[in-house]
């Protein structure tokens, strides 16, 4: 199927992905990896909740940790332009029958929970807290130096689907992998904000959560991390890389959490702000779209990703799969 035009004039305006809501069995364990050796900063912490926020985020919070008896995905959540623009989002999602309710969040303004198609939890909000800014405190850069959240990645039983709905949002895509047998999506990254991808899809059970991701500065910043993480007791939670995309030509590395929630580490990737700029489309049979140099990525990255609450997982159809290592 071909990659929908964009849609230039959605229904409301969605300025960057936000936050992401992690459910958690040990807080503290979680509080270490995410501040002491990500460098992440807190900015509020209560019984059984820890809320953070990266270096250049004046916004109150871009992950927040909850304890929980299961380790999942509570809600993905992103920023609206203005407070009209949260009426046209319920309207969008209730015309299509979809789940709306007006909730009271933490730190943040009114906010707006609903749910994609397939499931998964978004909230959308215009105010959260601000904060002052740190990123010229430079006593306080630790770990890998997290500037700010970048996307979220997650497994789609429906590619194609996915794409046309976010799309439909104004989401537009960037770079996309297709299946050349049957003419499908097999992947696709869609952005709001400018750069490669707010979102991105890819085929698999799903819908699951496959990365959150945080932009660095330099690729000098993902060795320091992994120096820290092996020799700090985490060399087992490095999954992949570090290493090249071909598609995002990003720097990257994947580490995984004590609960297996994945986090990319993440940086050079390019400016997209023009309304007009054409997708670049990659085979799934060209092994440099998803590493342009660097080792393989493993099984367990194509396989295992993060459920989302109160939402059950579905096969894909399309069993089309790239070549996977050893």
């Amino acid at each position: 199927m071909p990659v929908p035009a964009p849609n230039l004039y959605p229904p409301f305006n969605i300025v960057r992905l936000s936050h992401v809501e992690y459910r958690v069995r040990d807080l503290a364990a979680s509080r270490a990896f995410y501040v002491d050796i990500l460098g992440l900063q807190v900015t509020h912490e209560e019984t059984g909740r820890l809320y953070v926020r990266a270096m250049e985020e004046r916004g109150h919070h871009c992950i927040v940790l909850v304890q929980a008896d299961t380790a999942d995905v509570g809600v993905l959540g992103f920023k609206l332009y203005d407070e009209p623009d949260l009426e046209r989002a319920e309207s969008f999602f209730a015309e299509k029958s979809l789940p709306t309710a007006w909730v009271e969040r933490p730190h943040m303004g009114r906010t707006l929970r609903t749910r994609d198609p397939w499931g998964i939890p978004l909230e959308f909000y215009v105010r959260m807290d601000r904060l002052p800014p740190i990123h010229q405190k430079y006593r306080l850069y630790n770990g890998v130096k997290p500037l700010r959240i970048d996307h979220f990645n997650m497994f789609s039983a429906d590619v194609d689907a996915s794409v046309a709905f976010y799309g439909e949002m104004g989401f537009r895509v960037t770079e996309y992998t297709e299946d050349d047998e049957s003419g499908r999506l097999w992947a696709a990254w869609m952005h709001r904000k400018g750069g490669v991808h707010d979102v991105a899809f890819t085929n698999g059970l799903g819908p699951r959560l496959h990365h959150t991701a945080f932009w660095v500065p330099t690729p000098l910043n993902i060795i320091d991390l992994l120096d820290l993480m092996s020799t700090t007791g985490y060399v087992a939670n490095i999954e992949r890389g570090p290493g090249r995309h071909g598609i995002s030509n990003a720097f990257f590395l994947y580490v995984r959490d004590p609960d297996g929630h994945r986090i990319e580490i993440y940086c050079s990737d390019y400016q997209t702000v023009d309304p007009d700029l054409e997708p670049i489309r990659w085979s799934l049979t060209d092994p440099q779209r998803q590493t342009l140099w660097g080792a393989p990525a493993p099984k367990s990255w194509f396989d295992e990703g993060s459920t989302f609450e109160g939402t059950e997982p579905v096969p894909s159809a399309l069993k089309a799969q790239p070549i996977i290592a050893p």
